[in-house]
């Protein structure tokens, strides 16, 4: 007690002092900064290295100014330059490789790329321009460039009115304000996600769109920063590491989401079931309550494809525990066992945060401060702050033995034949999420005062309850002395007050040297890279589906992601469209849903039907609330039960179409969700268009988001269209259109023309049953009379597929021809039905060919001008379908 109290005495002396600095140099002027001068420069194919040497007296502006800098400039590939700063003596923080794995190669003929880098020698500045036009992309005389132990500042000129997407993870609109706004990047437990400030992930990436083409840059920092964008410029401000940037040419806004996604990898591949229905909430109060959710699903016939379980189950929130009066481990059993037979999945919750309890048989706790894992003072002591449980202590992700230690935790604990028989993981708490009040001198203290672990109701009766026997019915219910790693001489505009508030403490070191201050907004994903090797290792050779909340650059190479502890209004709905389309086209990041219903405050009828329809043109679909909200699964309204299984038979019906999209992601990087300049990039009007988007290529979704509303005002580019539901045609004229008298339980969707949509002929109950549905094939030609489209089919689980179904779909001249790879046997499965659109005359006949191709007759629909032909058709080779 003594030296925890001494520690909080010396760190609030500390946050005095720097206080009282930061109030004197914060009125500094960057501008006044003399810059630097560029030597000894050298050239070399695709490379550029320079010496920067300060041009002029130090300004000193958040310390004292570095003298000598070096540059080193790689053109990697013909659309990607790497433009990196540092200090030419000292060793700085880089972002470990680890984490990002540089490109490898010295570089190609910079004669051959789409862009350039030049520069001005004094003051030292540089450019970012495309080669066939000139234009210049990014440009930083806009601002003196600042070198600092603990300050680094660039700024770019911007068009006025600048196009800029990015710079996360936020609720701020898609497009973000160019003329004046803060984008924070510090990872933070950030319950209710208001609009601007800092949130769960730190994403320090962003896309410009112009009408002449869409360019992306990467700052490659885990450092704190505030990102300025004021009209007519783009300013980093940074506490720490190095400028470390990769410049991405485009010209296509998918073509730089491609070269994005190779630079910092590809998005995993989840399970097929994981595209499913999800149900969730915090406040389960046992087993009972768990069990009666999947049977009250199942009697009001709406999909449920995984059960999750929220921190209820673990025994006073410690986590790789189940409490064995609530949730005892033969009853977990009982529900996973019913679930698997039912060919549905069970996800639980885990935290990093492990409960301080020495001396009382807590294997989690003492196995990691024997293997020495937990975070520590300089002075060996644990690290303690306080979540669920009360006093916690930390894993150390850079410790050699932290991943060993966390793959045997989840294998013990998860073990399907002693523990609870997990499918998938999530993980929360992960920024580190710590209730303490900074310097939490006092952590029991503090647990105490905050009654953590909470008391609970009565458990069931000792003799146990029997489930899934009767079903309720629905109810309208960088390290050095002279460094302040607690409070640097910049102060970032955190929401909290100081960086280690509510979060790990910034000083400490972990244990390969590296400090927490460098290394915050890597901790998330570092359990996710953990967490994910342990579900590997549990359930060797199957994908994983892995749900994180906080993220870092790269992060969609190993989980997916929620949108964190939203609220139950209209806002809310609205924000998780931009933060979706953020996640899944800027920041590859696909697996990215919001809590549907909203997570904290009570939800409404009205409210939950919009966002189940909305929820299921998310890549990832969960309902999940809170412990003091009212309950609100799918069937407790009649309009929402409505609501949800429609939706979900949309989405079921689509969910090869999403499959093979998420599966194109995986291999070059296009988005499978995307906002609407991503398919009319030289369009303006849709640049600052986040109410509406596109799923995979041919899909537009327009949803109602207005709070008790039967309309809606959407826009439709100059181009042919086809109302979903109906399959008449639609010709947009670049304007908006109004809709009327849209139901609660409808959502408007549109066809984009010169798509083929490969469907199932209809819904199912599970994902597994659905596979065994026939197809239909939807042809949506566009205004030149052609379309195409995608058809990929694996086992749906597998790491490493032997053999897969690749389909290429062209449609021209009134004939659709697939080929491609037939290899994934697909049982009994056939094409039963394809149905061509905007076919305004009647054909005389139809004819197919291919391995025992039938037709089986068609019919035409003068009314809505399509032509729906039934067939048999395998899927065994290649077959044509043609209107004669």
């Amino acid at each position: 007690m003594f030296k925890a109290a001494a520690l909080g005495v010396l760190c609030l002396s500390t946050f005095a002092t720097a206080s009282s600095q930061l109030v004197e140099r914060q009125s500094a002027n960057p501008d006044s900064c003399p810059g630097y001068t560029a030597k000894n420069v050298k050239t070399g194919k695709g490379t550029l290295s320079a010496d920067l040497v300060l041009a002029g007296t130090a300004c000193n502006v958040y310390g004292s100014d570095i003298q000598n800098l070096k540059l080193a400039v790689t053109y990697e590939d013909e659309t990607r330059i790497h433009v990196k700063i540092t200090d030419a003596k000292n060793k700085r923080y880089e972002v470990p490789d680890s984490i990002f794995k540089r490109p490898s190669g010295s570089g190609v003929d910079d004669k051959k790329a789409d862009i350039k880098f030049n520069y001005k020698s004094s003051p030292f500045s540089f450019t970012i321009t495309r080669a066939k036009t000139g234009e210049v992309l990014f440009d930083s005389s806009a601002g003196a460039l600042v070198f600092e132990p603990q300050y680094l500042r660039l700024k770019t000129k911007l068009p006025s009115q600048a196009n800029i997407y990015g710079l996360g993870e936020h609720t701020d609109s898609f497009r973000l304000n160019p003329t004046n706004t803060t984008r924070t990047l510090w990872n933070r437990d950030a319950y209710g996600v208001a609009q601007g400030s800092n949130l769960y992930g730190s994403h320090p990436i962003y896309f410009e769109q112009r009408t002449s083409g869409t360019h992306g840059v990467l700052l490659m920092n885990s450092d704190g920063m505030d990102i300025n964008l004021r009209d007519g410029s783009l300013e980093y401000n940074v506490i720490g590491g190095i400028f470390d940037f990769y410049f991405l040419s485009g010209p296509s806004p998918v073509q730089v989401a491609q070269q994005y996604a190779t630079l910092v990898g590809k998005p995993a591949e989840v399970p097929y079931w994981g595209f499913g229905f999800h149900q969730c909430r915090y406040g389960y109060r046992d087993y009972v309550d768990v069990a009666n959710v999947i049977t009250n699903y199942s009697a009001a016939g709406i999909p449920l494809e995984t059960m999750w379980t929220d921190i209820d189950y673990m025994y006073k929130r410690w986590t790789f525990t189940n409490d064995p009066e609530y949730f005892p481990t033969a009853k977990m059993h009982q529900i996973t066992d019913y679930l698997h037979n039912h060919n549905q999945q069970y996800i639980v919750m885990i935290d990093p945060a492990v409960a301080y309890q020495p001396n009382q048989n807590y294997g989690a706790f003492d196995r990691g401060v024997q293997d020495g894992v937990f975070l520590k003072f300089p002075n060996g002591t644990l690290f303690q702050g306080v979540v669920w449980p009360g006093p916690t202590v930390f894993p150390d992700w850079f410790h050699p033995k932290a991943a060993q230690y966390w793959t045997g935790e989840m294998q013990r604990f998860f073990d399907p034949k002693t523990g609870i028989d997990i499918d998938g993981l999530w993980i929360d708490m992960n920024e580190a999420a710590n209730f303490c009040d900074f310097p939490c001198a006092d952590p029991a203290g503090a647990a105490a005062a905050a009654g953590n672990p909470p008391a609970r109701p009565a458990p069931p009766p000792a003799n146990g309850t029997q489930i899934f026997q009767k079903r309720q019915t629905s109810s309208a219910n960088s390290t050095s002395s002279t460094v302040n790693l607690l409070n640097p001489p910049y102060a970032i505009h955190n929401a909290l007050d100081q960086l280690s508030q509510h979060t790990i403490r910034t000083d400490l070191i972990h244990a390969n040297g590296l400090n927490e201050y460098d290394t915050h907004n890597l901790y998330g994903f570092m359990m996710s890279m953990n967490s994910q090797k342990g579900m590997e290792a549990r359930r060797p050779g199957k994908r994983t589906l892995v749900i994180t909340r906080s993220t870092f650059v790269g992060a969609g190479t190993k989980v997916g992601k929620w949108l964190g502890d939203n609220l139950s209004t209209w806002d809310h709905y609205r924000w998780s469209i931009s933060g979706q389309l953020g996640m899944a086209s800027i920041y590859q990041i696909p697996m990215v849903g919001s809590d549907i219903c909203g997570f904290g405050g009570n939800t409404t009828e009205t409210l939950c039907a919009r966002w189940a329809m909305l929820g299921a043109f998310s890549p990832f679909m969960r309902n999940h609330n809170g412990d003091t909200s009212i309950s609100q699964e799918f069937y407790r309204w009649p309009t929402v039960a409505e609501a949800a299984k429609k939706a979900i038979a949309i989405r079921y019906q689509l969910l090869d179409y999403i499959y093979t999209h998420f599966h194109r992601q995986n291999t070059d990087g296009t988005p499978l969700l995307g906002p609407m300049w991503f398919q009319y990039p030289t369009d303006q009007n849709t640049y600052p268009i986040d109410l509406q988007f596109f799923y995979g290529d041919s899909l537009l979704v327009s949803p109602v988001t207005q709070e008790n509303s039967t309309s809606v005002d959407i826009y439709l580019p100059k181009d042919t269209f086809y109302d979903y539901f109906t399959l008449a045609p639609v010709q947009g004229a670049g304007a908006k259109v109004s809709l009327t008298n849209v139901n609660f339980t409808d959502i408007p969707l549109h066809i984009r023309g010169g798509g083929i949509l490969p469907m199932r002929v209809e819904s199912a109950m599970t994902t597994t049953a659905l596979r065994q549905k026939d197809f239909q094939i939807v042809v949506a030609p566009n205004a030149s009379g052609t379309a195409s489209g995608y058809l990929y089919i694996d086992d749906g689980v597998s790491l490493s597929q032997t053999k897969t179904t690749d389909i290429t779909f062209q449609y021209a001249k009134g004939t659709l021809k697939a080929s491609g790879k037939f290899d994934y046997n697909v049982g009994s499965v056939k094409v039963a039905k394809v149905i061509f659109l905007g076919i305004k005359s009647q054909p005389k006949g139809v004819s197919v060919s291919g391995s025992g191709a039938k037709s089986k007759g068609f019919k035409w629909d003068a009314a809505t001008s399509t032509v729906t032909v039934n067939v048999e058709i395998s899927l065994e080779g290649a077959f044509s379908v043609t209107l004669k």
